[in-house]
């Protein structure tokens, strides 16, 4: 046995574990709900976080206790899958786990308690189906969805930042809802600003990416755009074996270095012929180029020269979005270009925020995907409508998959 153990008698354990439960309860009450006040955590390097989202608050909190570590596990699971209701089921064990020591010091064995507890979950779920109210055309009911969405996020967010959020949420989640497909939230990019005020957030129906084009003489905005969502390397690479250049003289080395160009080269000037070809003066539609690898500085001077904007490196996941936001099909290889692969925008422009640069591409006919744009004077004010967006979609995703709803304000919890 370990030494250093520290032994105690039953009831002893048992007060223990009430403590801690009852503990977690009293550190997270004052949360609850659109009047509860905000918590301010303090890290070790000193940086300050203001929350009041039940899920954030029990990530960042030091907790040693094992019950109340068990319990803020629990929370935590139940935003994983729901994507709120952490301080309402840690409020709830607090509770369960004093009427509990209410029979327990009657002299009734916490076996029976626990089949007790396991009978009343049975019975709720249960009832729970029962008491659901169907809502069989939820999808074409934005309103109802609105309600949902501000629901949650009044709980986390003052009330007028709370209902401009809600109308972003609820649009964003109807956006990508593709019929007869399941509901796929991640095709909704959440893209922070640090800029003017919170209320100046937006849904925009398209995409937003964090980098812009890396040539000066590129276009900065361009209006009827032609897509191309390319997966081509436009740079010099160094082959994968090991491998020398031999040559006796300085033109055979200037041959060499023309050939080894010209493969980079062959390929660009494929994407230039193409945009030459789609791109005229009747029709007049501009190209842009969203490349998920490099594109070099020499290849970059070639596409600026034909006024082709062309952003390299681009985001695996916005590769998806994109496609689904533009109607365009990835392309692996310069040999596959057709009008069909193309993808097409309204507008696409470019906007520096200091050292930043994003590219918005907007104005896109049937998006599939979309961006929250989400601003704030500071990273804090930031990551609190990122958590309270997180929430939000996920109410309004949950209430289309279930097409049933509960009434709130504990109705549930007074009828069951």
């Amino acid at each position: 046995m370990n030494p250093k153990a520290e032994y105690m008698k039953k009831q002893q354990a048992m007060a223990v574990q009430l403590t801690a439960a009852t503990g977690m309860q009293e550190v997270l009450k004052t949360n609850l709900g659109p009047k509860g006040t905000l918590k301010m955590l303090v890290n070790s390097s000193g940086q300050i976080k203001l929350t009041k989202d039940g899920n954030v608050l029990l990530h960042e909190m030091q907790i040693q206790h094992p019950t109340a570590t068990l319990i803020a596990r629990t929370a935590t699971a139940q935003d994983d899958i729901t994507g709120d209701g952490t301080t309402s089921t840690v409020l709830f064990i607090g509770e369960l786990m004093k009427m509990a020591a209410r029979y327990i010091s009657e002299g009734v064995h916490p076996r029976l308690l626990t089949d007790g507890f396991e009978l009343a979950k049975t019975e709720s779920l249960r009832f729970l189906d029962e008491f659901a109210e169907p809502q069989e055309d939820i999808e074409n009911d934005r309103e109802l969805l609105y309600n949902v969405a501000r629901t949650s996020l009044r709980t986390k967010l003052p009330e007028d930042l709370a209902d401009h959020l809600t109308s972003m949420v609820t649009d964003a989640v109807l956006t990508v809802k593709r019929p007869g497909k399941p509901l796929d939230v991640l095709m909704i990019e959440q893209m922070e600003m640090i800029t003017k005020d919170a209320m100046d957030s937006r849904l925009v129906r398209g995409l937003v990416m964090d980098h812009g084009t890396r040539h000066p003489d590129m276009p900065k905005s361009l209006k009827n755009c032609y897509i191309l969502i390319l997966n081509v390397s436009l740079e010099y690479e160094k082959s994968e074996a090991n491998s020398t250049f031999v040559y006796s003289t300085a033109q055979e080395r200037d041959e060499l270095v023309a050939a080894e160009r010209k493969f980079t080269d062959d390929k660009v000037r494929a994407i230039v012929d193409f945009k030459n070809f789609m791109c005229t003066p009747e029709n007049g539609k501009n190209f842009v180029v969203i490349n998920q690898k490099g594109i070099d500085p020499l290849s970059l001077d070639m596409l600026a020269k034909a006024g082709i904007m062309a952003l390299r490196r681009a985001k695996r996941r916005n590769m998806e979005r994109l496609s689904l936001a533009c109607g365009g099909i990835p392309v692996n290889s310069v040999e596959d270009l057709t009008p069909d692969v193309l993808g097409f925008a309204g507008s696409v422009y470019e906007q520096t925020l200091g050292e930043d640069k994003f590219c918005f591409v907007e104005d896109v006919k049937n998006p599939f995907s979309c961006t929250l744009l989400l601003k704030g004077p500071n990273q804090q004010v930031v990551s609190q409508l990122k958590d309270a967006a997180r929430d939000g979609i996920r109410a309004v995703k949950n209430a289309l998959e279930d097409k049933k709803l509960v009434p709130g304000a504990g109705a549930f919890e007074l009828a069951a």
